[in-house]
């Protein structure tokens, strides 16, 4: 890549500060040097090319380990490669420090990475960062997750809505339920609320979705009631207010009250744009 600046040594700072290298890693050839003119003044911009000895993955790796040092955490970057497979493993003492709650902390880092190893590239190469095998283990958790939700989107024959989660997770959830023979997928809403929500393919259009998410209590309680009244549009439906006095069954022509809107918390994921 070529950098551009007053001085051919602020070119070279600039280029290697880009790249996340050293200067020992790095080819730098010199294309253009601002020239002294008349009275000593200089003329023209210095121009230089610099070109990486490292492979994308070690630039990665080795930008990873700067920003974990800058951030005084004792933790080790290793590019482990195995054929096409290559993954960046963070070593730490605390493992879950360095993960963060649904690997929040370790998506962010892989974003990083992702961005230190396709600069300058014309086709963008996919970076994975893991620390104590904890893709492996989440992959496992949220395949679990998706069979147990799709038995039970089978058995309401309502729609169940996910927590939102980062796209490499709903990735994993369409996957696991891409051959069910009851239910279907699809994502919905916008990052970095974006969730998954599993149809049943006998879906009673008269129920409202199941929300499955751990953070919508609010949710949880429409459910029960309205498991308690028989669904939905159900013989008991408006009932139970009237004994008590509450609020009244909607009448025709009445405004009906928006509810209230629920917020999540934000997951980075490693991808330049995704539709999942």
């Amino acid at each position: 890549m070529q950098f551009t600046a007053k001085t051919t040594e602020e070119a070279i700072a600039l280029g290697l500060e880009t790249l996340g290298i050293e200067k020992e890693q790095a080819d730098v050839i010199i294309i253009e040097e601002p020239t002294k003119g008349l009275f000593g003044r200089v003329k023209g911009k210095a121009v230089v090319d610099i070109v990486s000895k490292q492979t994308d993955l070690e630039r990665a790796t080795t930008f990873v380990q700067k920003v974990l040092d800058l951030m005084g955490l004792e933790v080790k970057a290793v590019l482990n490669e195995d054929g096409e497979n290559a993954v960046i493993n963070l070593e730490a003492s605390e493992p879950s420090f360095i993960t963060g709650h649904h690997g929040e902390v370790l998506d962010a880092i892989q974003t990083l990475a992702g961005a230190s190893a396709n600069i300058g590239n014309k086709v963008y190469k996919k970076v994975v960062v893991d620390c104590e095998s904890y893709r492996g283990k989440r992959e496992d958790t949220l395949i679990k997750l998706a069979k147990k939700l799709e038995t039970k989107a089978t058995d309401m024959r309502r729609e169940v809505i996910l927590e939102p989660m980062s796209p490499f997770e709903r990735r994993i959830i369409h996957m696991a339920l891409s051959e069910s023979t009851t239910v279907t997928t699809k994502s919905d809403g916008k990052e970095p609320n974006r969730y998954v929500v599993i149809v049943p393919n006998d879906k009673d259009e008269f129920s409202k979705p199941y929300n499955a998410g751990r953070n919508n209590d609010h949710g949880r309680r429409d459910n029960r009631r309205d498991n308690r009244r028989g669904g939905k549009g159900g013989k008991n439906f408006g009932k139970r207010d009237d004994r008590r006095g509450g609020r009244k069954p909607q009448m025709s022509g009445e405004k009906k009250k928006s509810s209230s809107t629920i917020s999540f918390g934000t997951y980075l994921g490693n991808s330049l744009k995704d539709n999942i």
